[in-house]
This record gives C-alpha cells, structure tokens and sequence, in this order.
C-alpha cells in the first residue's frame, strides 16, 4: 500500500501520517516513511534520535552527480533521466523500530522551468519506491503535492487529505483534490482531525459531500506534537478501512 498525506500546514498530517506508519510496523510489515514536506518533522514525530541531523536526499551532491552525470544546481548539458536509485533504501535511509526513513529535501518547483539533476533523481527515487517495492509507503506532502508528477502519481494507492473544522483547511483540501485528480490520483479520501464534537463533524460533512471521510481523529492536546497512545485506536480504525 503506498499513502500519501498532504493538507494545510498545522492540520495535523505529519502527526497522523506517524501513526500509520507506527500502526503498520507493530504488524510486523515493512513500512518506508517518505518526509517531502521542506519543514520536515516526520523523523521528529516517529522519535528518530537527532532528526535534524538526518541528510536530505537533495543534499547529497556527490551522489546525485554520480548517479545522473550532472552537477546539482546546474541547468542545461546532459545527464541521466533514469538513474540507478534500487539500492539507495538500503544504504542511505535511516531506520528506527522496523520503519525506514527518507528526508527527501526541498527541491525545485514542478513547471518553474527548472529540469535539473537533483529533481530527476529525487522523481526516479519515488518511482522506484511506490512502483517497484513491496514496503508500505507514507510519504508526507507538503500542501501543494509538487514532489508527485503524473507519472509517479500512478503509484499512489491513495491520498489522504487531513482537514480540521476550518474554513482555510477545506478550501486548502479542495484544491488538493483538484490537482490530484489533475495528475491521476484515483484513491482519494478525508480525515477530519482536531474535532470537539458533533458541531465540528457535521461542519466537515457538509462540506465534503463529493468526497469521501474516511475518519474523524477528536482534538487531543497531547497529540499535537507526538504521536499519543490514546489516539492511536481512532487511527486504527482507519487503518483497518484502509485495508478492507
């Protein structure tokens, strides 16, 4: 199964996209946890000792320039479109508890004109891990999904798109839904998050009424910033549906 989360900033994805990620590694299952957000906080959230130290994939520079022949942050001249990224899981993604994680870093904008080295080798990376791997793949997106084009799209099984009972989170999720129908994202489904009550519910309800809720996660102080046990069984439950 191959998931990927993204949502308005503070919304609660990155907290969420951990618990899953926890949930599937208790079962014994091979997770991989993607961070594609630039203000990463994925490695943070799932208790990785020293996260900030944790390298970007981008900044390996003398590895991407070996892989595709190029120089990162160079335009023009020649270099690999499909380099070899099969063995990179193994050798350069750090590991806690049977989970797996990448910090991909901030690359450049999709459609700023930009083809470079960097975002050739981070788009093949991705290919490799939703297509061409049997893991269970979590990545966390940043809001505008820039990191999946058309082509690595086809290998999401599905988006989750995280909202909280505000007018800003649904109008963020809409035009998510919008650009993943726009790259062929065929799976996509709602988590309410942060809900104090009925009142918060049927505010999401009425407002998604073309799109599937898979969910509601209720306002939890605790887990704002970790991932808290007693959230955990509402997040089960999703994952169940996710599975079913």
């Amino acid at each position: 199964m191959k998931i990927a989360f993204s949502g308005k900033g503070g919304v609660g994805k990155t907290t969420i996209a951990s618990g899953l990620a926890l949930l599937f590694s208790k079962e014994g299952k091979k997770v991989i946890a993607i961070d594609a957000d630039p203000d990463a906080n994925l490695g943070a959230t799932l208790g990785f000792s020293e996260p900030d130290k944790i390298k970007a994939i981008i900044d390996m520079k003398e590895l991407i320039h070996e892989r595709t022949g190029a120089r990162p942050g160079t335009t023009g001249g020649f270099f690999k479109l499909n380099p070899r990224v099969e063995d990179i899981p193994e050798k350069f993604f750090v590991e806690r508890g049977g989970i797996k994680l990448l910090r991909m870093g901030g690359g450049k904008k999709g459609g700023s004109g930009c083809f470079c080295p960097e975002n050739t080798f981070l788009k093949a990376l991705l290919n490799h891990l939703l297509i061409a791997r049997d893991d269970i793949v979590i990545i966390d997106m940043e809001a505008g999904i820039e990191h999946l084009g058309r082509g690595t799209a086809s290998g999401v099984d599905i988006l989750l798109i995280v909202v909280e009972p505000t007018s800003r989170s649904i109008e963020t999720a809409f035009r998510i839904n919008k650009l993943a129908g726009e790259i062929g994202i065929k799976k996509i489904l709602v988590i309410g998050n942060k809900v104090t009550g009925r009142r918060d519910i049927d505010f999401i309800k009425g407002k998604f009424t073309g799109i599937e809720i898979i969910g509601f996660i209720c306002y939890n102080k605790a887990f704002l910033d970790k991932v808290d046990e007693s959230v955990l069984k509402e997040l089960k439950d999703i994952k169940d549906k996710l599975e079913g």
